[in-house]
């Protein structure tokens, strides 16, 4: 009897031998779905991300952007938990401007993936629950990604996926862009050998692959190029079931 009295004490969570003890689990994030690509080539920078947001099996909006301007010469594509992209790039647009008014200029695209990380790191013990994508223009003009993990470790590639179509992309991306024998054909550049159109035309073929396998990808696909005319977007339509 007593053993059934202190299960059920268990289960509705009330105090038992100076312990409070409750079954139900509390989850503060949530995964609103999406896939962001980001290719860089040696005088531009592509990076595309589809406009679903989700969750569960239920589409909460088609137009929803994941992707946001940080500077003149430096792009973020964001999956994820929808509520930490928004306080992450609130946060790195205030710091950016106390930045601008500090120094009276635009921060580059390597400050801004280091301030990133350091952004992300401050939070590590709670960290935004994010899926990182920099993109842009280093100081040389050159294209230049950015991928990071949870807590701010970053690398910079010349191409990379996040989100939930990331192991349906990166193998087709792969296979296009990374040499076969690294050791015997060493990578000399981050940089990828395509175009501008090139790398355009292959993030549509991917994100349009991707769009019919994941249910979390779709809609629609917002596409941002940066090169030394300066940033504009496209889009095109996805699949919507």
């Amino acid at each position: 009897m007593a053993c059934t009295l202190s299960m059920e004490a268990q289960a509705e969570g009330v105090e038992t031998r100076g312990v409070v003890k409750n079954r139900s689990s509390f989850n503060p994030y949530d995964n609103n779905g999406g896939t962001c690509v980001a290719i860089a080539g040696e005088d531009y920078c592509v990076i595309a991300a589809d406009t679903r947001l989700s969750t569960g099996f239920s589409i909460l909006t088609r137009d929803a952007s994941k992707i946001v301007q940080l500077s003149e010469k430096s792009v973020l594509g964001t999956s994820g938990f929808q509520a930490d992209m928004k306080t992450l790039q609130k946060m790195l647009n205030a710091k950016n401007q106390v930045y601008r008014h500090q120094h009276n200029k635009e921060m580059s695209c390597p400050a801004m993936a280091q301030l990133l990380s350091n952004t992300l790191y401050y939070k590590r013990f709670f960290p935004y629950y994010t899926f990182n994508l920099l993109g842009g223009l280093d100081n040389e003009g050159k294209g230049c990604v950015y991928t990071y993990d949870a807590v701010g470790s970053y690398e910079r590639v010349g191409y990379s996926v996040q989100g939930t179509g990331q192991q349906l992309v990166v193998p087709v991306l792969d296979n296009q862009l990374k040499s076969a024998s690294p050791l015997l054909y060493p990578p000399q550049s981050t940089a990828t050998p395509l175009t501008e159109s090139e790398a355009v035309d292959i993030v549509k073929d991917t994100m349009a692959s991707a769009g019919e396998r994941d249910i979390y990808t779709g809609d629609a696909v917002e596409v941002v190029i940066i090169n030394r005319q300066g940033i504009r977007r496209e889009t095109f339509p996805l699949k919507k079931d």
